[in-house]
């Protein structure tokens, strides 16, 4: 088999995305894919900056399982934009925007 590069090749998760996922090496399509699936089953979507989950729109609600992914991340875009959610508090969101570094951040 070849080796799978890019987007589909495994890498390694640090501890609270393993935790989360239960795997220890994933590639990152599947990562976005198990956390998106995490996100909807618990219904974890808003349409408003820190509104209440409604299961739908562009903001993700922090709880207590997502908090510590989501706060290891500090990361700056090519562009210059820093993420930074490491104050983040449970209950707080994120914009799904900001998936590609959470899941940067959390893995190694």
């Amino acid at each position: 088999m070849a080796e799978e590069k890019g987007l589909n090749k495994p890498v390694k998760l640090k501890n609270e995305l393993a935790e989360l996922l239960g795997a220890t090496e994933l590639p990152r399509t599947e990562i976005t894919k198990k956390l998106w699936e995490y996100i909807k089953t618990n219904k974890l979507q808003t349409k408003t900056e820190n509104g209440k989950p409604e299961n739908a729109g562009k903001f993700i609600v922090a709880d207590a399982k997502l908090l510590p992914i989501f706060k290891n991340t500090k990361s700056e875009s090519k562009s210059g934009k820093v993420t930074d959610l490491t104050n983040l508090q449970e209950g707080q969101t994120i914009n799904m925007m900001q998936m590609a570094a959470i899941v940067g951040a959390n893995i190694e």
